[in-house]
């Protein structure tokens, strides 16, 4: 496994739609073994393929807290298939956007169709944190980013933020 470099806003990768995964094979299995590794160090919940420069419908998520037991996900192509009337506004954060955090509205539960590593089809039905995390990643798949559900005014602060950290990082290597 590896822990792979995750892409910072502003880069227009992160705005490109991802393509479905057409078969499950070993290379699918150590690319979300590779996220899953990445997820955890860099640490965040939750990572989309996108996020470390591959444009295949691939995405991790581990929402359990210490002192439960890690509960990872892999999930291969997802699709909401199902959300609920009820929304709530509550913060995130993106591991593409280091340390910015604004208040997002999405729907309390989701019901997401996906391929699991055998490539069998599987539903999960979540609420909650998980719920949420599954909506922040599958739209990382379609190229749209947490900012995209803010006000002109705080996504321009937040995109200016990013681009000037990125402008005084060191040139990487």
């Amino acid at each position: 496994m590896a822990i792979l470099p995750i892409i910072k806003a502003p880069d227009p990768r992160l705005k490109r739609r991802s393509e479905p995964v057409a078969v499950v094979d070993r290379d699918v299995r150590r690319q979300l073994a590779d996220m899953l590794e990445t997820m955890y160090a860099a640490p965040g919940v939750g990572l989309s393929a996108i996020q470390v420069g591959v444009a295949r419908r691939l995405i991790v998520i581990d929402v359990a807290k210490a002192p439960d037991a890690p509960a990872p996900l892999k999930l291969i192509n997802p699709e909401i298939i199902e959300q609920s009337g009820d929304t709530i506004l509550t913060e995130e954060g993106c591991l593409s956007f280091p340390e910015q955090f604004a208040e997002v509205t999405r729907p309390t539960a989701v019901v997401v169709r996906y391929l699991d590593e055998q490539g069998e089809i599987r539903t999960l039905r979540a609420d909650g944190l998980l719920a949420r995390c599954l909506q922040h990643e599958i739209d990382h798949l379609e190229g749209k980013v947490f900012v995209e559900y803010l006000s002109p005014l705080k996504r321009g602060m937040i995109l200016r933020k990013m681009a000037k950290v990125k402008r005084l990082a060191p040139a990487e290597a």
